[in-house]
């Protein structure tokens, strides 16, 4: 943090610390104050110095998250790298929109590898005849990732999604989409666990509140439908019609 200085009432300050301690004996003394017009001069100086405090701390804030965001980058390359090296006798494959790193079986993806695609996209996992099949983790440049089964290049089987606000689905999948039982946990509290088709709740299902509340009954197109049951956290039961 490069010094700085604040002159206020004559007084000059030379860093942060010290602009923090004359904060802590001015408060000192406007506490013990007695004089009103004294005690509002000195809440006001108060303010300025904390205002100016604020303004140079945002200005580090910027810098420090910027080179923190440089080290997570560099974290993220450097355990590519350690990914990379535990895959035995791995080759570099490169095609239109994604570079391909791992095993290699008659000219074609087999076994472990990890794609990286042009979009900031990546896959690591398993593959089968040139095509994701297996286990694998797709992460997306959002912050959301897919992590489960695999089968003829699309998310099949079962798998957990993460949503990048927080939310998780688990359960089926089928053609890169959640359909059949699944469970979506909300970054509320709310847990919805039921049907599921076209990546939307269909079928029947229950919904459970953060509050304790719970209701049963079936969705559409990922919308309550018709009349459930709702049972409160303290054993009353009510009807609501959709």
């Amino acid at each position: 943090m490069d010094n700085v200085k604040f002159t206020l009432n004559n007084q000059t300050y030379s860093n942060n610390n010290n602009i923090l301690l004359g904060i802590i004996n001015d408060l000192n003394q406007i506490i013990n104050s007695s004089h009103e017009n004294l005690t509002i001069k000195r809440i006001s100086d108060v303010i300025t110095k904390m205002n100016f405090i604020i303004n140079e701390n945002k200005k580090n804030m910027e810098l420090i998250m910027n080179q923190f965001s440089k080290l997570e980058n560099k974290f993220d390359q450097l355990n590519q790298n350690l990914k990379i090296n535990k895959i035995n006798n791995y080759q570099e494959l490169k095609f239109d929109n994604v570079r391909y790193i791992g095993q290699v079986a008659n000219g074609l993806r087999e076994g472990k590898g990890i794609e990286y695609y042009n979009s900031g996209n990546r896959y690591e996992g398993d593959f089968r005849n040139d095509k994701k099949e297996g286990k694998g983790i797709y992460y997306y440049k959002s912050g959301s990732k897919y992590e489960g089964d695999w089968k003829n290049n699309k998310a099949e089987g079962k798998g957990i999604y993460y949503f990048n606000n927080g939310n998780r689905y688990e359960g089926d999948w089928k053609n890169d989409i959640s359909e059949g039982k699944g469970i979506l946990y909300y970054n509320n509290g709310d847990i919805y666990e039921g049907d599921w088709k076209n990546d939307k709740k269909e079928g029947r299902g229950i919904y459970y509140y953060n509050n304790g509340d719970r209701e049963m009954g079936d969705y559409h197109n990922g919308k309550k439908l018709g009349k459930h049951v709702m049972l409160t956290k303290n054993g009353e039961i009510k009807i609501n019609n959709y």
